[in-house]
């Protein structure tokens, strides 16, 4: 069967696993094919051209946007991607091919990059457009030396793969995403290859305007509307698991199984994305299904994600949350029976950028809960010029996640397990569908309060 299948940048660093547990596992002459498979950079690359993901720390990008000279970075990436290069010749990479293709993707990303800081400089046109341009640029790059390096490993070993390169470096037609990846993928027989794709796909809409880093999993999702596979696979370095192992132990949580999208959105809702949800619909709405692979146990069949499914029996199918959140309580007297303050305070969401995680509201208060990476001070300025009191407090969500988990008592197991483990309850609300119970607690008490809850529906 045809699958479309996505590799993450930690499973890419350990390639050797990877061909292993997922090129080779179970599988030999023929049965090889009839396989995409789509490719993030080496782990810590895309880092190196943009920016550190956790920490912020300022790659290549940065010193575009500040004006800044940056022929040498790019000379001391050059180095670092054929350091990259040299872990892998034991797997029977073509070290000089590899190095010369760098050299090559390197030095003709630092032409256009060239020509895109001459124009910044001079003034004439949009800043954040031409930015947008060097980061997709740099981008590109890590996809690019992935997907060439996996591919020149795999044709060494005898087997039949394709490099299908989307980032259209020397491509100047102007195509959509969409309209790329079916030119590109038109002539392939699939059942004679194994394709290799580059996560970045280059397209006239840009694909980090809307998904910035996320830009590899719509890249996969969008392919897999394309050749519409029998299943779509993301093999991470972890098994998608009903709490957090390293926080309730190995023997404490089981893989999922099985869930729908409905769940996999909620989960993304609190960081602990399967995919990202907007990158998810394009497989949701065409009815192709989704699973989860743990590439260091190939032989577990991971979680299937479907449209449609619901638990056969009523339970809690995930415990999670995030530690990144702030809470924002806007006070008012004047609130009460008054129509349009909520609608008002949205608005000042609205002009700023700023999406919410969770709300809730009494007869003069509505408490928003946000990402601590979204909150400014002019968001707290302008609640505070309309209403009479803005609290802000750092907090935590621990969550309840479930297809089937509608059951008398659940809220007050819940409240109960926290209680007894003597953590206090800031605030709590689920919707109608009782999809996802959350509850906010300090944050201090996160760990503690997955331990509680997980204990409590085991």
């Amino acid at each position: 069967m045809l699958t479309v299948e996505k590799i993450g940048g930690t499973s890419m660093s350990a390639l050797k696993d990877v061909i292993n547990n997922i090129i080779l596992f179970e599988r030999k002459g023929d049965e090889l094919y009839n396989r995409i498979f789509v490719v993030s950079a080496f782990s810590g690359v895309t880092n190196l051209l943009l920016e550190n993901k956790k920490t912020g720390e300022p790659g290549v990008y940065h010193r575009i946007a500040k004006y800044q000279e940056f022929h040498h970075a790019l000379a001391e990436l050059i180095v670092s991607l054929q350091t990259i290069n040299k872990k892998y010749v034991g797997l029977g990479l073509d070290l000089p091919l590899a190095d010369k293709f760098i050299e090559d993707r390197v030095n003709d990303a630092k032409q256009y990059l060239d020509n895109l800081a001459n124009i910044l400089a001079s003034g004439y046109v949009s800043k954040e457009g031409i930015l947008q341009a060097a980061r997709e640029i740099l981008a590109s790059i890590g996809e690019s030396h992935s997907a060439f390096v996996f591919t020149n490993i795999l044709q060494n070993m005898g087997i039949n793969a394709t490099l299908v390169d989307l980032s259209g470096f020397h491509d100047h037609k102007s195509y959509t995403i969409d309209q790329r990846i079916k030119h590109t993928f038109s002539n392939i027989e699939f059942d004679k290859t194994i394709c290799i794709v580059t996560g970045y796909a280059k397209g006239t809409e840009g694909i980090m305007r809307e998904f910035d880093r996320g830009y590899s999993e719509v890249t996969f999702c969008k392919i897999a509307v394309a050749v519409k596979p029998q299943e779509a696979i993301i093999h991470k370095e972890y098994h998608l698991c009903s709490a957090d192992p390293v926080l309730v132990g190995t023997d404490n949580c089981i893989p999922v199984g099985f869930t729908n999208y409905d769940v996999a959105d909620q989960l993304a809702d609190v960081g602990m994305e399967a995919i990202h949800p907007k990158a998810s619909k394009p497989l949701e709405i065409n009815n192709i299904n989704l699973r989860i692979k743990n590439t260091f146990e190939p032989e577990h069949p991971g979680t299937l994600i479907t449209k449609d499914y619901v638990s056969p029996h009523k339970r809690v199918e995930v415990i999670t949350g995030t530690t990144k959140l702030v809470m924002i309580d806007i006070y008012d007297p004047l609130m009460v029976g008054n129509v349009g303050t909520d609608f008002e305070i949205m608005r000042v969401f609205y002009d700023l950028g700023i999406s919410y995680n969770f709300k809730a509201t009494s007869a003069n208060s509505i408490s928003i809960v946000i990402w601590e990476k979204d909150f400014n001070k002019e968001l707290i300025r302008e609640l505070e010029e309309k209403f009479e009191k803005v609290t802000v407090e750092k907090m935590a969500m621990v969550c309840l996640i479930g297809s089937n988990m509608d059951q008398v008592g659940l809220l007050a197991k819940s409240a109960g397990a926290l209680s007894a483990a003597n953590i206090d309850i800031k605030s709590a609300g689920f919707a109608l569908r009782k999809v996802n119970i959350q509850f906010l607690v300090a944050r201090e008490d996160f760990d503690d309060a997955i331990i509680a809850l997980n204990k409590a529906m085991a």
